[in-house]
């Protein structure tokens, strides 16, 4: 799908660490939310459902921060109560980190 492979091209172009960050995030919601569509947003990877944007991952280097940041929109409807949090600092991930972005994901997906 083309989809698909612009957001690979895309996570290639990446300088370390973003793009191995980039390559475990896209790894998870393949894995997780296989329905979500790989696309790109502002040049960066993100996951579509419906044609609407859900998550993404923002690159740390491209906007010169210290850490990359994986977020989500507000179609992704992760509403609990009156605050909740929708992007996320990345410096690496371990299994807690994996777990419980999969879990928003999924929440997200549905």
């Amino acid at each position: 799908m083309q989809g698909e492979s612009t957001v690979l091209a895309k996570i290639a172009e990446l300088p370390e660490p973003d793009r191995s960050l980039a390559e475990r995030i896209h790894a998870l919601v393949r894995a997780t939310a296989p329905e979500l569509e790989p696309r790109t947003w502002y040049g960066m990877p993100a996951y579509a459902k419906g044609g609407k944007v859900l998550c993404y991952f923002q690159s740390a280097a491209k906007f010169k921060t210290r850490y990359a940041t994986f977020g989500f929109t507000d179609q992704a409807r992760l509403d609990r109560g009156a605050l909740w949090p929708v992007a996320f600092a990345l410096k690496e991930l371990g299994p807690a980190e994996e777990a419980k972005l999969a879990a928003l994901v999924k929440r997200a997906a549905r």
